[in-house]
């Protein structure tokens, strides 16, 4: 698993991203590129801009800590066109230039803030987090979507 936490390993990822243009095709799934874009943007939106987004109620919170917070937070990476939860879903176009932006700069926060600002933070849907799961959740979700898209 690369680490999102670092400079270099940030900068791939970027590099990766700007490979991509608004007319990149998926090799699988349903979503356009600009979709891809937004929908990535979903998870750091959930750190960075959590108003945006209906926390999870009691119920619904202890059902993702117990059953999907291990395949997020884990090193295996996920499967094409695994199931996406519903505020992960990007029914609209989007702008494709714009939403690159927000994720290009949603990464280099990330990376500034660094692995200790992470670690023992509180997820919008799992509860307190190692910076590790953290780290694993942005770049598998990461690299799925890349892989996705070719880039």
């Amino acid at each position: 698993m690369q680490d999102i936490f670092n400079a270099k390993e940030a900068q791939n990822y970027i590099d990766r991203i700007n490979k991509l243009s608004p007319d990149s095709k998926a090799k699988w799934g349903k979503m356009s590129v600009d979709q891809m874009l937004a929908h990535c943007n979903v998870t750091y939106e959930m750190v960075y801009e959590p108003q945006k987004h209906k926390a999870p109620g009691g119920i619904a919170k202890f059902i993702l800590k117990r059953f999907v917070k291990p395949k997020v937070v884990g090193e295996k990476s996920y499967s094409q066109n695994s199931p996406t939860a519903p505020q992960f879903i990007i029914k609209e176009s989007k702008d494709f230039d714009s939403e690159k932006k927000r994720l290009i700069g949603f990464i280099q926060k990330t990376q500034q803030l660094g692995r200790e600002s992470f670690d023992g933070k509180e997820s919008f849907s799992f509860g307190k987090l190692k910076a590790q799961e953290w780290n694993n959740m942005f770049a598998k979700h990461l690299n799925h979507h890349l892989d996705q898209f070719g880039a």
